[in-house]
């Protein structure tokens, strides 16, 4: 592994543990060359996914994309960073057990979505208000208008 400091080919291993739910292992490297300490991940990929924008344009899956998205929309949500690792490695395995390597971007939006309905409403919403493009306040609004449907607007 190369170090990401000072770009030495020969780091070393000083310990490694299992992580988020043992799905992944964390090892905590050293640089001899410049004695930088950082941390690596390795987890199991079941397939190369391939996502298939909205326009027909291809790109590969980007699992930091999809953590940082899920991290934004449940920022000062009260949700342990360690279960946030485990919704987006849920959402991962999700995404490869469809048996496809083309996977639609709306796809994953769907997914996502579906799996922050059940963890926390405000960052349903939050994430939805991007997947969906909302424009206008009232795009929230008929958003949330949906989500409690016994509710009338003037309650």
């Amino acid at each position: 592994m190369r170090c990401p400091f000072c770009g030495n080919p020969d780091t070393q291993v000083k310990d490694s543990r299992p992580a988020e739910d043992h799905v992944a292992i964390r090892r905590r490297r050293f640089c001899a060359s410049c004695d930088a300490r950082f941390t690596t991940y390795e987890r199991v990929q079941l397939r190369d996914l391939i996502v298939v924008k909205s326009n027909g344009k291809r790109e590969d899956f980007d699992r930091d994309k999809l953590d940082r998205s899920i991290r934004i929309a449940t920022q000062k949500r009260p949700i342990a960073p360690d279960r946030l690792d485990q919704i987006v490695t849920g959402i991962v395995r999700r995404l490869e057990s469809l048996g496809e390597t083309d996977i639609p971007s709306r796809k994953i939006g769907e997914i996502s979505m579906e799996t922050l309905a059940r963890i926390d409403t405000v960052a349903y919403v939050r994430f939805a208000s991007v997947y969906k493009n909302f424009q206008e306040p009232d795009d929230f609004d008929k958003f949330i208008s949906e989500l409690r449907p016994d509710l009338t607007p003037d309650q």
